[in-house]
């Protein structure tokens, strides 16, 4: 698999150390220093982002082609199968072990941030066309992460989880549950309301929503996490339930840009 070119936008995967310390950096922009109530401490301090994953993922970094500025960045590590659930980010919040016989490769995409202040849906188009040749390119049949709402204040986002309960929590048979100490159990304490689907949608993490077009499904709770000051569900797309229309547009964002050499899984 090599880098993709987009227009005005060139996705790389890397693992190359320098690389990895600006993602790192730009993480820290997104994820700490524009979110009040996110704990600085250790790395942080030094205005990184950064953890024990890093050096089991690829980094993916979207660039503006001509300047070379860092405008997103994501990370993804590929799992032969379910039996490598408990090497992933989000098994230190969910119990998985529901997904440990799922037969095919998986690949657990996180810490997608943009830059501050960028807003060029072409930066997104880049982005998931670059995942989507990855999971292309590694067989995957399990897309998955955690998808965060911003604050711990869960009644700001009831509508949200409310609509969340009624159409897209995950197969009984894949269902994570509960093992962070702090969640906010949405599906049971919301099990009598009915959403307010303009509200519903305008509360929706704009990452979630896109992986709920995509047909994707969410854990029953949503895990209060103190540190990045958010709550997240744990977000699951199977490859082959995305609906034919989405599947076809996704393809496009991979067929029409130039490729270009990169070190990149083979």
């Amino acid at each position: 698999m090599r880098a993709i070119t987009r227009g005005r936008h060139t996705v790389r995967f890397t693992r190359d150390p320098e690389d990895v310390i600006a993602a790192q950096r730009l993480r820290f922009k997104a994820f700490i220093a524009a979110r009040p109530g996110a704990a600085v401490t250790g790395d942080r301090a030094e205005g990184l982002d950064r953890d024990a994953y890093d050096d089991l993922c690829w980094h993916a970094l979207v660039e503006d082609t001509e300047s070379g500025e860092l405008l997103c960045c994501f990370r993804m590590m590929r799992l032969s199968g379910g039996s490598e659930i408990g090497r992933s980010y989000s098994a230190q919040y969910y119990e998985l072990s529901a997904l440990a016989d799922y037969p095919a490769p998986m690949v657990e995409m996180g810490r997608f941030c943009m830059a501050p202040g960028v807003r060029d849906p072409e930066v997104i188009r880049a982005a998931w066309g670059a995942m989507t040749a990855f999971v292309e390119a590694e067989g995957v049949g399990l897309l998955f992460g955690c998808s965060s709402f911003e604050g711990v204040d869960a009644e700001a986002y009831m509508d949200a989880f409310a609509y969340l309960k009624d159409k897209h929590l995950a197969p009984k048979r894949w269902l994570p549950r509960a093992k962070a100490p702090r969640v906010f159990a949405f599906a049971k304490a919301l099990r009598l309301r009915r959403p307010d689907m303009k509200l519903a949608m305008r509360r929706m993490p704009p990452l979630l929503r896109s992986y709920l077009l995509l047909g994707g499904w969410v854990s029953d709770h949503a895990v209060i996490d103190s540190d990045l000051n958010t709550l997240h569900v744990f977000t699951g797309v199977e490859i082959n339930r995305v609906p034919q229309a989405r599947r076809r547009l996704m393809e496009r964002l991979t067929g029409g840009g130039r490729t270009g050499p990169a070190g990149v899984p083979g």
